[in-house]
């Protein structure tokens, strides 16, 4: 009986020791995965979400004022561009389509 705790005893020392050399090999090689990984994405030049959000925000502002712009724009030139009217409701002497007589 004697022999066979010991067997059994050996054979779960044994069976810890590996579980522990497993669990320290899976550390050990996510930590250089993870080393690795960072190395290979610093390599690409991205930027930090940080710096991607801020000029997010500017691209945001930009477009915002070139609307404001535009519309700004499209006022000033409307009021210069209506054209004036005159009696009848006729255009300038050279105005006449092509291929009409003027007179």
């Amino acid at each position: 009986m004697q022999s066979e705790n010991r067997f059994f005893d050996d054979l779960a020392k044994m069976v810890n020791g590996a579980a522990g050399t497993f669990a320290g090999m899976t550390r050990e090689a996510e930590s250089t995965f993870r080393e690795r990984m960072r190395e290979w994405v610093g390599g690409l030049d991205m930027v930090s979400r940080e710096e991607f959000e801020a000029v997010k925000a500017v691209a945001v502002a930009a477009r915002e004022e070139s609307i404001a712009l535009k519309a700004r724009l499209d006022a000033l030139e409307g009021g210069a561009a209506k054209p004036s009217i005159k009696s009848g409701g006729k255009g300038k002497k050279g105005d006449a389509p092509k291929g009409a007589a003027t007179g």
